[in-house]
């Protein structure tokens, strides 16, 4: 498969595990913003948190006190595993006993999905990624093989590609659907081809389904509806930072493969900080509602409103189906980086280049290189202005 590599040694290596944002940092530490500074690059929910947030706290502020099981307490399992059920067509309810765990956040899980499942060379991942994939697979000493997500296979691993050799030595898969940078959104049959090739071969498919909550039309599917009755080789993860504004929190759950998750348990109680029962308590009451996460999801269509006013068909723009990042095509304005720094020193609009959220391929391409990425997570009105200035400035 020629989408396939170990990521070559030497400073070059070195500097594309960095941090995307610390790269984004040292990019533009030479100027100043030319304008107030609005920044677009990290993707950090700024709506309002959810009223219910602070008496519960202080209900239950005498839990702080004591160390929390890393399993998660029993009503929070019941509060998530009730949620998946409601809001995904399973083929049966999920057990809150064996096959769900609470987690730090999506991001925590995620990097220790790795290390659990470590028994084989290589683990696969699109490409731009999540940067807790790459730093999961380095901890777990895999091969990282990278899947170029491009316009041309709508912006999500292309399936056909993946020959027999890289997949019987295929530990792990991570998968994002709604995809961050590009938004993009798996279907059923899509799910459904994965979940064949993961039992045919033995590995595990951990979909990251952190932002499956933010939406403008159809609400996205989950990797679980497509995992048949005993769940076996998936595990997904979620997050309340994204779907309840609540990035600060840290909460958030795995579930699927009661087999996986039971060694997934016994890695984490050792290794991952748990949970404070206080943050689990917030967590049921927002797993128990609703009504945030619909007006969560109104605030962001307004902003992809204006996206859609201002923004047009300009830099290959498309409205995403899910997530709340917009990944524009800059490459005929100088490419990412230049465009990055122009609009920061021009404009003082701080976006991150697509080439950071991404790493070369064997034919030495980067599939995000030519793009940036813009969060949506400042208020309607702070949006509408950085969205005018993007334009004046690249125009």
């Amino acid at each position: 498969m020629t989408a396939s590599s170990r990521a070559p040694q030497g400073a070059g290596h070195q500097e594309s595990e960095r941090s995307p944002f610390a790269r984004l940092t040292e990019l533009l530490a030479p100027y100043q913003p030319g304008k107030p500074l609005i920044t677009l690059s990290l993707g950090e929910p700024q709506h309002p948190v959810p009223g219910f947030v602070a008496p519960v706290l202080a209900r239950h502020i005498a839990d702080f006190g004591r160390y929390p099981i890393a399993k998660g307490i029993e009503p929070f399992r019941r509060a998530a595993a009730n949620w998946l059920s409601t809001r995904f067509e399973l083929p049966r309810g999920i057990d809150p006993e064996t096959e769900l765990l609470v987690l730090n956040g999506s991001r925590e899980g995620l990097f220790f999905a790795a290390i659990t499942a470590a028994r084989y060379p290589a683990i696969l991942m699109p490409n731009p990624f999540y940067p807790a994939y790459g730093a999961g697979a380095r901890a777990a000493d895999c091969e990282q093989v990278y899947l170029p997500t491009t316009l041309a296979n709508g912006f999500l691993p292309d399936l056909d590609a993946l020959d027999d050799a890289t997949l019987a030595r295929t530990v792990a898969i991570y998968i994002a659907s709604p995809a961050n940078p590009q938004g993009a959104v798996a279907s059923k049959d899509y799910f459904s081809r994965l979940k064949k090739l993961a039992d045919r071969f033995g590995f595990m498919i951990l979909s990251d389904e952190c932002y499956s909550e933010i939406f403008t039309k159809s609400p996205p599917g989950s990797m679980l509806e497509s995992a048949g009755p005993d769940y076996a080789n998936v595990v997904v993860f979620q997050s309340l930072s994204k779907r309840s504004n609540l990035p600060g929190m840290r909460v958030g759950f795995a579930a699927g493969d009661r087999k996986f998750l039971s060694l997934f348990h016994e890695l984490r109680n050792v290794a991952a900080p748990q949970v404070p029962v206080p943050l689990q308590h917030v967590a049921i009451a927002a797993y128990s509602d609703e009504a945030h996460v619909e007006e969560n999801r109104r605030l962001y269509r307004i902003k992809f409103d204006l996206a859609d006013q201002i923004l047009g068909n300009r830099y290959g723009y498309v409205r995403p189906a899910g997530g709340f990042c917009v990944w524009l095509d800059v490459s005929a304005k100088g490419g990412d980086e230049a465009a990055t720094v122009k609009l920061y020193k021009d404009g003082g609009v701080r976006v991150v280049p697509g080439s950071y959220l991404a790493r070369r391929q064997p034919d030495g391409s980067n599939p995000g290189a030519g793009y940036i990425r813009l969060a949506l997570v400042q208020d309607s009105e702070t949006t509408a202005e950085a969205l005018h200035r993007l334009v004046e400035i690249l125009d």
